[in-house]
């Protein structure tokens, strides 16, 4: 009886603030990216700055490959607000949660305060 092949299933990963905050920023990308090469999706505790998430999107952008990589769908929640004492007193709140996957394997379906709602598309799209 031959070896059947498994169904691989998507790998959604959750990562841990710990684990990407002794990262720079260009490990982090890195990181990120090769990670969404992989088919993987990623919940990040901590999200990304805005700074971080331009240039995630430049480079995403210059390793497109029609064939083997079509882009990121990322979707996170801004900082969060600082109030005047801590805007006085130079307190940078973290990024909250964010969501990043392959393009063809994530859609974002709703988004508000409280909820991220994405939609993990399985099976062979023609």
């Amino acid at each position: 009886m031959g070896k059947k092949e498994k169904d691989k299933g998507i790998s959604v990963n959750l990562i841990s603030r710990d684990k990407l905050e002794h990262l720079t920023s260009a490990e982090k990308l890195k990181y990120i990216i090769n990670e969404v090469k992989k088919g993987r999706i990623l919940v990040l505790e901590h999200g990304l700055t805005p700074m971080e998430q331009t240039a995630l999107i430049e480079h995403t952008m210059k390793e497109i490959d029609q064939d083997t990589f079509i882009g990121i769908e990322i979707e996170g929640y801004g900082e969060d607000k600082t109030g005047l004492l801590q805007r006085l007193l130079g307190i940078i709140k973290k990024p909250r949660m964010t969501v990043i996957g392959p393009a063809h394997l994530i859609k974002t379906i709703h988004k508000d305060n409280d909820l991220i709602q994405t939609m993990i598309i399985t099976g062979k799209r023609s």
